[in-house]
């Protein structure tokens, strides 16, 4: 996929330089580390970085993407990268739009994806601050709002250290393990005149730190073990976006006849309808996923989210042998607890996982096999068409239309049925938001969409209500740069997760169940979401009630997303989840996948 400029929209009249300034410095770094795309919410502090995209760079790398909430800014950007794995830059003004942006912000850096985040203070020389809003919009150590979950952030003060600085931040954003980096710019340096145009650095002379490569020995220790497992299991988590890794990857499973799972949290990385994959993906195991892991001898982990809670769902001993393969506990700290149960491993290689996997695979002599082709996704059931929508219907409804579409599925709701659609590339599903913080799933699919833009692949994402109706102002962003895709709402009018909790906690107190939906339901009045969808520009259909209705405003919604449209579809679903989600949602500590 080939980055592209939103043709015709946003084009700046032509400018005549007045001389050089701060910000164009910084604007310039921005292009040469080829940053396509910013995203932002304007705001007084980088007033002059704005003036510089637009009037030094003609609104060309990067070209910008106005978002109506910091939060929306971020959620683009993270979008974007699950799709290309590369970083977008995002501005947020001040202390005020990056405390906006910290919950989207916190999600990437669960989701361990790249970005570089740019800020700006009020002036640091308390001389030069305008009365009142100047001091309310600086702040003397800014990065400290999100350090705890940013892999590296400066406060540069000079146009020299912020050229250093945007380097640096670039490089270790897109450094294994990825993730966030912030930047903050001082008004005063930004508006600072210059006399002429520094010498900027080539960004080719400042490498990005090769990923780390086991030993040879620990290859062969992987290799061996996996030689002489009876019943090895491979765990396919945090994987790649490249075709032929996933083509390797099923190879090495057919090599070694192993078991393999992956889960819903993450993009796909393995066929899901593969005779080797033991059970549906979820978030949280099910009983053929327990079965799969106390049934294995060798456990190979390949940055598996959550190893640890995942072997102890599974009940029984641990696995003799557990090989885990992740790079992750680089970015451990003692402020999150994102790093998940501390998981036991009898071999750690502290790699890149795809890379680890294709050494293993040479070890043992496995080939390439075959690249996947760029087929359709495939639901696995059918449609009754009158039924009235639950998540299960919704599925089945949508997959009688796109069938014969190559979809991208940005995002999926916690009600959603892992074995309601096959996965068969690695571009078929790219997880969710990393954190679980509402109000990302809109972003997230807009920034997604826009990487997918011109590669031939429909991006859909089935959104919840109330997701949808915490970023719904994210939509105009679409509308307004002509970004296609599909959302369809799973609209069941209430916080249900919630619902499922107050049903547990009411029945262990022997307390009435029939009050769970006090405080949780969305209705009286309902909300109309395809009309909030339409009114920021958006094709908005529904709200629709049957299977047969959806599949009418499937086949409606895609027709106009190839001619360039955004939308939104409202489906009213019943509430309700798998078993093995209801019960991982609300399972005390201790409690596995079967019982």
């Amino acid at each position: 996929m080939m980055d592209q400029p939103l043709a015709g929209i946003d084009v700046p009249s032509a400018s005549e330089e007045d001389g050089i300034w701060g910000s164009d410095v910084v604007a310039r770094m921005l292009r040469a580390l080829d940053m396509p795309y910013v995203a932002l919410n304007p705001g007084s502090s980088f007033r002059g970085l704005h003036d510089s995209l637009v009037n030094h760079l003609g609104n060309e790398r990067p070209q910008m993407l106005l978002c109506l909430h910091e939060e929306h800014a971020v959620a683009i950007a993270h979008g974007y990268a699950k799709v290309t794995e590369r970083p977008m830059a995002v501005i947020l003004h001040a202390n005020v739009g990056l405390m906006h942006g910290a919950m989207a912000i916190y999600n990437a850096w669960c989701d361990r994806v790249p970005m570089v985040i740019l800020g700006a203070t009020g002036p640091v020389d308390a001389a030069a601050r305008r009365p009142w809003i100047d001091w309310l919009h600086t702040a003397k150590d800014q990065g400290a709002l999100i350090r705890p979950y940013v892999k590296w952030d400066d406060q540069p003060a000079s146009v020299a250290a912020a050229i250093e600085s945007l380097v640096r931040a670039a490089n270790l954003a897109r450094s294994v393990p990825r993730a966030p980096t912030y930047v903050c710019l001082d008004v005063a340096m930004q508006e600072q005149r210059l006399t002429e145009m520094p010498p900027l650095p080539d960004p080719k002379r400042f490498a990005v730190t090769s990923p780390a490569v086991p030993s040879a020995e620990d290859i062969q220790k992987v290799a061996s073990l996996l030689r002489n497992a009876q019943h090895p299991l491979l765990l396919f988590g945090r994987m790649s976006r490249s075709p032929l890794d996933w083509a390797r990857r099923v190879a090495l499973a057919e090599y070694l006849g192993a078991s393999v799972l992956t889960d819903i949290k993450t993009a796909a990385a393995f066929p899901t309808d593969h005779r080797l994959h033991r059970a549906k993906p979820g978030f949280f195991l099910d009983e053929k996923g327990a079965d799969a892991i106390r049934a294995a001898d060798a456990v190979l982990s390949f940055d598996w989210v959550d190893l640890g809670g995942t072997l102890r769902q599974a009940g029984g001993p641990t696995p003799p042998a557990v090989i885990n393969i992740s790079p992750d506990h680089h970015l451990h700290n003692g402020w999150s607890m994102d790093h998940q149960a501390l998981a036991p491993a009898d071999l750690h290689l502290a790699a890149e996982p795809d890379p680890a996997m294709h050494l293993i695979a040479d070890a043992l002599g496995v080939g390439f096999g075959q690249a996947p082709g760029e087929l359709p996704a495939l639901p696995a059931s059918g449609v009754e068409e009158y039924r009235p929508l639950d998540v299960a219907s919704l599925a089945a409804a949508m997959g009688e239309v796109l069938r014969g579409e190559v979809v991208s599925l940005v995002r999926l709701p916690l009600g959603w049925a892992g074995d309601a659609w096959h996965f068969r590339h690695p571009l078929d599903y790219l997880g969710i938001d990393g954190g679980a913080g509402i109000a990302s799933g809109p972003g997230m699919l807009i920034g997604a969409a826009l990487a997918l833009k011109g590669s031939g692949r429909l991006p859909v994402a089935v959104l919840g209500d109330g997701d949808t109706m915490m970023g719904i102002s994210a939509l105009w962003t679409a509308a307004h740069y002509r970004i296609p895709f599909i959302a369809v709402v799973s609209n069941n009018r209430s916080f249900y997760n919630d619902e499922i909790h107050q049903e547990r906690v009411a029945r262990e107190r022997r307390r009435p169940v029939e009050n769970k939906w006090i405080g949780q339901r969305i209705n009286e009045p309902e909300i109309d979401i395809a009309a909030m969808a339409r009114a920021q520009g958006l094709l908005g259909i529904g709200p629709v009630h049957t299977a047969r209705d959806l599949v009418d405003a499937v086949a409606e919604a895609v027709k106009a997303a190839k001619t360039g449209a955004s939308v939104l579809i409202d489906a009213r679903v019943s509430p309700g989840y798998s078993p093995a989600m209801a019960a991982g949602m609300t399972r005390h500590a201790g409690e596995t996948a079967t019982g």
